[in-house]
């Protein structure tokens, strides 16, 4: 019998549309299921992370995961992603030479934050590299009018950011940590600031006034919400 998102901790967001906060980095994994498919954005940031976020997904679809998003190559989204053996891998074009060039870096990050050195070894070496990258926008199709749209829509956070819009009532679009709700904004050394506020323009326009946005951390907030972080990271950064 398949379980409630409630049941397992998760927030339903609208019909087969859902996600979970993961501890210690308040990490936010969405799900969206489908006819005999699953998609699962962002994959957590150690292998157990990953494999409970599988296993979790079978429960609450009753299907394995089929298709996994990478919101950008960040060790507290991606570090999971080996735990999802046999599923169609999607990224930014990108992401695969950070994947297979800067593992080291990631895992180093990745100890620096706090993840104990072992799990971050064992997460780096066993990353998988994306077969499917997205330079523009991709189309799933999940099956019985089931979409959900990947969208290249950085540089910005990083130069690799991915945003998958769900549609539905009411849209759903996962921002990775293009928006952020727990905290301000993370700018680090692979951030491009001067194309940041013009990704979120992307955003704004992919799901409109009325969706829900799912920042990489924090509470879902709206497009008001999105729209005041453009312009407080054009503030900051000083740009238009």
């Amino acid at each position: 019998m398949t379980v409630t998102w409630e049941e397992l901790g998760w927030e339903r967001l609208a019909d087969g549309v859902g996600r979970c906060r993961l501890p210690v980095w308040d990490c936010t994994a969405g799900l969206v299921l489908g006819a005999g498919t699953v998609l699962m954005v962002d994959a957590g940031s150690s292998l157990a992370e990953g494999a409970r976020l599988r296993v979790e997904a079978q429960a609450l679809a009753d299907h394995r995961v089929t298709h996994l998003a990478l919101t950008h190559p960040h060790f507290d989204h991606v570090f999971g992603a080996a735990a999802f053996a046999g599923t169609d891998l999607y990224a930014a074009v990108g992401t695969e030479a950070v994947f297979a060039y800067d593992r080291e870096e990631l895992r180093l990050d990745a100890v620096r934050c706090g993840l104990p050195a072992p799990e971050a070894e064992e997460a780096a070496d066993a990353l998988p590299v994306p077969r499917h990258l997205v330079s523009g926008e991709w189309t799933l199709d999940l099956g019985d009018g089931r979409q959900a749209l990947l969208a290249n829509v950085g540089p910005g956070h990083t130069p690799h950011d991915l945003a998958v819009l769900v549609p539905g009532d009411p849209e759903v679009v996962f921002c990775g940590d293009l928006v952020e709700e727990s905290g301000d904004p993370q700018a680090g050394p692979d951030a491009v600031p001067s194309r940041w506020p013009a990704a979120l323009d992307r955003l704004l326009s992919l799901g409109g006034e009325n969706a829900l946005y799912v920042p990489g951390h924090g509470a879902v907030v709206d497009a008001a919400f999105v729209r005041a972080q453009r312009d407080a990271l054009a503030a900051r950064f000083g740009v238009s």
